[in-house]
């Protein structure tokens, strides 16, 4: 394992991320000072998740037949610039530009970063989980760093927000400083492509079962994100600050589960670990659609947010294993097109909230989550080898 550049890698992802999670931080203060509807605030998301996950597998294809370190950099400081331009920008039609901007530049990010955070990891399950962690982290400084930088009615010091996708691009700079770590790296990858037909074949059909049972995991995630605080609060009677507390729970536990999965991943095994998360799943789903009061359902959040993402990394890795001759575009589809389904079909459960209720509902996405755990039961192991991230000293050493 390069411990350094996954670190680096680590801190490029939660740079990234953070400006995923300022598109919707930022949402409330544009229809506060500018006066948008939530009709245009839904557009705006769409304009920044939407096609964000529809243009990820392009890239992915693209960095799997070019590959390119500068998309790394590059993914993050186009977000960081779309971030800002929609913070300054008068019109609504540049801002909905600006966030699509944004969206394109995360998903040019994340295909090639999560290949080389695989490289840089070698065969260990905890790497991605410690790369994967640090998105999350990044995610979850959004609303913070959104209320600090434009609260009051600020959006004009939005430029401001910018600042952390420079300091990590000159971080990255000076990490990958010298022309001769660039021609090693240009080698490198030439070599990459050279020994690209000595990789195993693609095993499309197994990969296709794998995207389905992420796409089943989708749909509760999102679903439960999105009507958890209207289920304590409504349903069960609960306060505003156990909404809010179920949500922080779900989310720090999902992190906790992430970091877990890693760590069983290296000792019993990825497929054991990924059963195993959707397996403990299914009660704990179980036990917030009949939890009888708030307490009982927060209890509930914190477990299924922790037995949710015991399967991220490894799903991650054992994706890019299916497909060992584009592992970018694996990446590509698997965190972008299948995660974003859930939140492309969360307005139909909005619907059926409505006609029937919360509980009716989560019912529902609890029978989803049983097909995605008979899914992930259906899936078998394909371990390829893992070409190790040379450190860049000890490869310019030897050329």
């Amino acid at each position: 394992m390069n411990k350094r550049r996954l670190g680096l890698l680590t801190g490029t992802h939660a740079v990234n991320d953070l400006y995923q999670g300022l598109v919707p931080a930022l949402l409330p203060f544009m229809v506060l000072e500018r006066g948008y509807s939530y009709t245009a605030a839904a557009g705006l998301m769409l304009a920044a998740t939407g096609l964000s996950s529809v243009v990820q597998p392009l890239f992915g294809l693209y960095a799997d037949r070019h590959p390119r370190s500068w998309l790394v950099p590059t993914g993050f400081l186009v977000a960081a610039l779309g971030v800002v331009l929609a913070g300054v920008s008068q019109s609504y039609l540049l801002t909905w530009i600006a966030i699509a901007l944004c969206g394109l530049g995360i998903a040019a990010y994340h295909p090639p970063a999560t290949v080389a955070a695989r490289a840089a990891g070698g065969a260990s399950q905890k790497a991605m989980s410690v790369f994967s962690v640090g998105g999350t982290i990044g995610a979850s400084f959004a609303p913070v760093l959104a209320a600090t930088v434009v609260g009051g009615g600020s959006l004009s010091r939005s430029y401001l927000l910018g600042l952390p996708a420079l300091a990590m691009g000159v971080v990255w700079v000076v990490a990958n400083a010298g022309g001769q770590r660039a021609s090693v790296a240009a080698a490198a990858a030439a070599r990459q492509a050279a020994s690209h037909l000595l990789k195993p074949h693609n095993d499309w059909r197994a990969f296709g079962v794998l995207v389905a049972t992420i796409v089943g995991w989708s749909i509760p995630y999102v679903t439960v994100l999105s009507m958890l605080s209207l289920r304590i609060t409504r349903d069960l009677h609960g306060t505003a600050f156990q909404g809010a507390a179920a949500l922080t729970a779900f989310t720090a536990f999902g992190a906790v589960g992430t970091l877990l999965g890693g760590w069983l991943g290296d000792r019993i095994g990825r497929m054991g670990t990924i059963r195993a998360g959707y397996l403990f799943a299914l009660p704990a789903m179980a036990g917030l659609v009949l939890a009888p009061n708030a307490a009982w359902a927060l209890a509930c959040t914190a477990l299924l947010g922790m037995c949710m993402f015991l399967p991220f990394a490894a799903q991650v890795t054992l994706a890019q294993d299916y497909l060992p001759r584009n592992p970018a575009t694996a990446s590509g589809i698997t965190l972008g097109l299948a995660l974003s389904v859930g939140g492309l079909v969360s307005p139909l459960f909005g619907m059926l909230s409505d006609a029937r209720g919360l509980g009716v509902t989560l019912t529902t996405v609890l029978c989803v989550l049983c097909v995605a755990t008979g899914l992930a039961l259906r899936l078998r192991n394909r371990t390829v080898p893992v070409v190790p991230m040379v450190p860049v000293e000890e490869e310019a050493a030897t050329a």
